[in-house]
């Protein structure tokens, strides 16, 4: 009998993933505290990938402590720009000054994945996403923030590919699935190979 599955996060887009792709999974979301593990990471140079990885660890390894006899799924997304992590903006008006800042440039999106099982990583991934926002216009950024806020407020970047916030975009490159905050293809392709699903 395989090991019940649980993600350490909150995110309905991450559980949607792995529910479309036949994962069955319970939710229980890790309360960690991300900025002041983030500012000591970043205090002694922690690259932002190193960032990511650590923070999916956190998630993960808290709720596999409680959970010993599951596997557990610990994510984390990290936004780069020009070798500086960019962090969840609190309000409108840091919304529209990062998206001022990314506009017409190109930025990295690390989506860490950490698994757990019986208190103790057993494997790990950072996926990487480079991606080129086009020069759009201010208006264009006013009215967008203003249909999105509500649903982009919870996104680093401020963006959702899977919905208008595509509209940003000129080019990407690398995995979409990373960019939705989850290596799907690594994860499912490591639980396949160690039996937790069905070859």
């Amino acid at each position: 009998m395989t090991k019940p599955i649980i993600l350490a996060s909150g995110s309905s887009i991450r559980r949607e993933l792995l529910e479309n792709a036949g994962v069955s999974v319970s939710v229980m979301p890790a309360r960690i505290d991300e900025d002041a593990i983030r500012r000591s990471l970043e205090a002694e140079d922690a690259t932002p990938r190193d960032v990511a990885d650590t923070l999916a660890e956190f998630k993960a390894r808290k709720i596999s402590d409680k959970n010993p006899s599951a596997l557990v799924i610990g994510c984390d997304q990290v936004l780069e720009f020009k070798g500086q992590v960019m962090t969840k903006a609190p309000d409108v008006a840091t919304a529209r000054a990062q998206l001022k800042k990314l506009r017409g440039n190109q930025h990295k999106l690390m989506s860490a994945a950490v698994l757990y099982d019986d208190g103790k990583p057993v494997w790990r991934h950072v996926g990487e996403t480079r991606l080129r926002m086009r020069p759009f216009s201010d208006a264009y950024l006013d009215d967008y923030l203003d249909r999105n806020w509500a649903s982009v407020q919870s996104a680093v970047g401020c963006y959702k590919l899977e919905e208008e916030g595509v509209r940003l975009f000129s080019r990407i490159e690398g995995d979409y699935f990373n960019v939705l905050g989850l290596p799907l293809l690594e994860l499912l392709n490591h639980l396949t190979v160690t039996g937790t699903l069905t070859a």
